[in-house]
């Protein structure tokens, strides 16, 4: 380009879509030097900055009025799903770039994401892949009453509103369930049996060591009366469970409360006999998507 050309919206568009669908400026150099003239990076840069401010700006002020049902001759539905989760993104820090600081050159923060879908639109491939015909996901940084306030404005355009039932599912973190009390109190919580079985197998590892076959022993059968609605018994016996001093013991103990805390939230047979998720998959795969972008090597956010 002339150092006085204007960039058209449709060639800024197909800019914006190279840097944001690559790992760097330099990246995006390379693959859009395919197709267009030669762009420095500060352009490109300046570019893709202002875009993304425009774009924050009505983001914004969406959220102030009530919202409207996007489909408003849609029918009722038995389940609306919300799910709820996070991912850690490395951020430079206050001390970045100095030699000598008290400060934290690299901070990490937490993106917070949630979801929302009619369990009507859940369905499979021909390979029996499951997927989501319709759904609506949103994403914040901190604080988690920012996701809270753009999660509740979208689910009832999407008609949580016509659901008879809904279900949140969530990892079990202190905040997940303190934003489904603020926003979605007559929901029904349940702990994602992945999460939930990573707590066991790390109860197991404390007792029993890493160990094979002892620890499978140890551990499956737990899995078992949980997943097939035992799940008081599950935690009758886990009670039991004797600790040490020490770290081990911390752990176990650790394990046993966290389970204690999540007793009203692993009703796991209930929910999959009516063809219910028990898993909060759909969310997962969204955090991935995002990580996939946001925690590329090198990569320290601002």
């Amino acid at each position: 380009m002339g150092p006085h050309q204007k960039i058209t919206p449709g060639y800024a568009e197909k800019l914006c879509f190279t840097v944001t669908a690559t790992g760097s400026y330099e990246e995006a150099a390379q693959v859009a030097s395919r197709w267009a003239g030669g762009i420095d990076d500060a352009t490109r840069h300046a570019l893709v900055q202002r875009v993304g401010a425009r774009a924050e700006r009505p983001a914004r002020s969406r959220y102030e009025p009530p919202p409207q049902e996007r489909l408003a001759r849609r029918g009722r539905t038995e389940l609306g799903v919300i799910m709820v989760g996070g991912c850690p993104v490395r951020y430079r820090g206050a001390g970045w770039g100095k030699k000598k600081t008290q400060q934290l050159r690299v901070e990490g923060h937490e993106l917070k994401l949630g979801l929302f879908y009619r369990h009507a639109a859940a369905a499979r491939t021909e390979a029996g892949r499951g997927i989501l015909s319709d759904k609506v996901g949103v994403s914040w940084q901190d604080p988690a009453m920012g996701l809270g306030q753009r999660r509740h404005w979208e689910a009832p355009r999407e008609g949580l509103g016509r659901a008879r039932n809904v279900r949140f599912l969530g990892d079990g973190a202190e905040w997940v369930w303190n934003l489904k009390k603020d926003r979605w109190p007559k929901a029904l919580e349940l702990l994602d049996f992945y999460h939930g079985s990573q707590h066991l197998w790390s109860l197991g590892r404390a007792l029993r060591g890493e160990t094979q076959p002892a620890l499978s022993r140890g551990v499956k059968p737990l899995r078992h009366k949980l997943r097939r609605g035992q799940e008081q018994k599950a935690l009758r016996q886990m009670a039991r469970f004797r600790h040490p001093r020490g770290e081990v013991g911390e752990i176990i103990r650790r394990e046993q409360n966290s389970f204690q805390s999540h007793a009203e939230r692993m009703r796991y047979q209930r929910m999959a006999r009516r063809g219910w998720p028990i898993g909060s998959g759909a969310v997962e795969s969204a955090c991935r998507q995002k990580q996939t972008r946001f925690k590329r090597c090198g990569q320290f956010w601002t």
